[in-house]
């Protein structure tokens, strides 16, 4: 058969002719024009000499081979030399960092130093967010399980990179203590409804419910799942919503606008100086202490706490030991606002302090300077020694609390003076009566300070040893009996009229004027009587000499 001349030439000759035909339009010809020459470094350029190489490699196959055989042993070495050396692979990730090309041990210490430097877990409610370190709620990493996954995964990281979920495991109780420690900061008290004034307006605030956190779901959350919280670096934190004990204050509105109609007074009373203080706000701040509860109109305590941490401030730039004692505060005002009125009385108290030591000084001196008995001063410093003190030891001073432990009554007060051995009283500031007392003998003197009437007796008995004899100890009588303070538990000290002896004499001729008693204040019987049926249980009685100095003013007038 005639071979046909119109067949597509034999396939070598075709290959041959094309690959000379791409040489020829990259050679540069001497009879084109210039901007038609292609530059080396053309992308054109750049295509057409790997058209070329793929073609001679294409139709060569044995040099494809010898490529792909190349690339293969290549490639064989590189994972040997990782197998051998024991280290992960390229392009591996874990917490954030690379660790490829590491040997285990080595990935294990960064990830650990990472644990311990950059990772941080952010607690998430809301808007709100607090950062913790994981040891602290309480993950843990086990670093080298985690370099060991990352070795197990070969060459995953080739070409992408590859992301290991680090190994962690979450201690429960940790993370609740640390929940716990976290409570207050979370918890959004909820708004109880409440009450302001728009210019002359008196309107009602409704409440608002607030928020709390949920440690069991949230503890649930973050050990169900710890490394995904490690991953995320984020826990969400569950809250629970908590409603208000009254939202609509519609029921209350008149009677908080007749409260808050005037300013409120607080009136402050200081028993040791006989001194008052009076506090007064305006009616925006006292109707913002209000509140709606569920027992009706109360004290707001978080927004009153600002004002009495303010005059506590005020208190302590004048004398470091005075205060208001915020317990005691508050429920007076809670009491105020229960009964309608917008006007409380409140007692200013005293810290603590300390005594240092000066020549001279015993246990009982210290007790007749400070006005506090010798026993309370004992008792403040157990295993210290009072008998045996040096100049500038330190003695610690219970408050003078508590040589007045009753509510003070700051209209009436009575000063004894040591002396001149004579007493007085006062009312609304006025002195009513003075006379002349008797008070403890040398041995069993009548200590000094600041008291109050305890009891009411109108007959008391005592009985003391220096009345023992071959008979026995006897016992005499007291008429007109007050407590004012204690010289050992049990053992009490107060004013009283004549003492009428066992031997059926009154105790110094029944006179007055100088020591006679065992520590307490003898007045004649008349005046005693007229002392025991005015002053009230919680009256303060001042008694000064030359070691204890007036408090008060009025004792003042009645020293020297």
């Amino acid at each position: 058969m005639e071979k046909d001349e119109t067949t597509a030439p034999h396939t070598g000759e075709a290959r041959r002719r094309h690959l000379m035909r791409l040489r020829k339009e990259m050679a540069i010809p001497h009879n084109k024009k210039v901007n038609e020459y292609i530059p080396a470094h053309s992308s054109k350029r750049k295509s057409r000499l790997v058209q070329i190489q793929w073609m001679s490699i294409k139709h060569k196959p044995s040099i494809g081979k010898i490529i792909v055989l190349i690339g293969t042993v290549l490639m064989g070495l590189f994972i040997l030399t990782h197998v051998l050396a024991g280290q992960i692979f390229p392009n591996i990730w874990a917490l954030g960092i690379p660790i490829g090309n590491m040997a285990v041990d080595a990935a294990e210490a960064r990830l650990r130093a990472a644990w311990h430097s950059q990772v941080q877990i952010q607690l998430v409610d809301g808007d709100r967010v607090w950062k913790v370190s994981p040891d602290d709620i309480g993950l843990h990493l086990d670093a080298k399980a985690t370099a060991e996954i990352a070795r197990s995964v070969g060459i995953a990281g080739i070409p992408f990179g590859y992301n290991i979920k680090p190994v962690i495991s979450a201690d429960p109780v940790t993370a609740r203590t640390y929940l716990s420690s976290l409570t207050n900061r979370v918890k959004i008290e909820p708004y109880n409804a409440g009450f302001e004034w728009h210019d002359d307006q008196f309107v009602g605030v409704p409440g608002r419910s607030g928020r709390d956190l949920d440690i069991d779901r949230t503890l649930a959350n973050l050990t169900q799942a710890p490394t995904d919280v490690v991953v995320q670096q984020r826990l969400d934190l569950v809250v629970l919503p908590v409603s208000p004990q009254a939202a609509d204050p519609t029921p209350y509105v008149e009677q908080a606008r007749q409260l808050t109609s005037q300013p409120f007074a607080l009136a402050g009373y200081d028993p040791f100086r006989d001194q008052s203080i009076t506090w007064t706000t305006t009616r925006e701040a006292s109707t913002s202490w209000l509140e709606v509860s569920s027992t009706g109109l109360n004290l707001r305590e978080e927004a009153f706490t600002p004002f009495l941490e303010a005059q506590n401030a005020n208190l302590h730039s004048a004398e470091a030991d005075r205060y208001l004692d915020p317990t005691e505060t508050i429920e007076a005002l809670r009491q105020a606002i229960g009964h309608q009125k917008n006007s409380v009385g409140l007692r200013i108290r005293y810290h603590p302090l300390t005594y240092t030591v000066v020549a001279g000084d015993t246990g009982y001196r210290i007790a007749r300077k400070t006005g506090i008995p010798f026993y309370l001063i004992r008792d403040a410093n157990p295993g210290f020694d009072l008998g045996v003190l040096s100049p500038g030891d330190t003695v610690q001073l219970p408050s003078r609390d508590v040589t007045v432990p009753l509510v003070p009554v700051n209209n009436k007060r009575i000063i004894v003076n040591l002396d001149t051995q004579y007493l007085y009283a006062y009312e609304n500031g006025q002195q009513v009566f003075s006379w002349s007392i008797s008070s403890g003998i040398e041995q069993a003197p009548t200590s000094p300070g600041i008291f109050q009437i305890l009891s009411h007796e109108p007959v008391a008995y005592g009985s003391s040893y220096t009345l023992c004899g071959d008979t026995g100890c006897g016992q005499w009588e007291m008429k007109w009996f007050m407590g004012i303070y204690e010289v050992t538990p049990g053992l009490i000290n107060g004013f009283h009229g004549g003492v009428l002896l066992p031997n059926g004499a009154y105790l110094g001729g029944g006179n007055v004027g100088k020591p006679y008693t065992l520590g307490c204040i003898m007045s004649q019987n008349d005046n005693a009587q007229k002392l025991y049926e005015w002053a009230d249980e919680g009256t303060i009685v001042e008694i000064i000499s030359s070691e204890f100095p007036p408090q008060s003013d009025v004792a003042r007038l009645q020293a020297g």
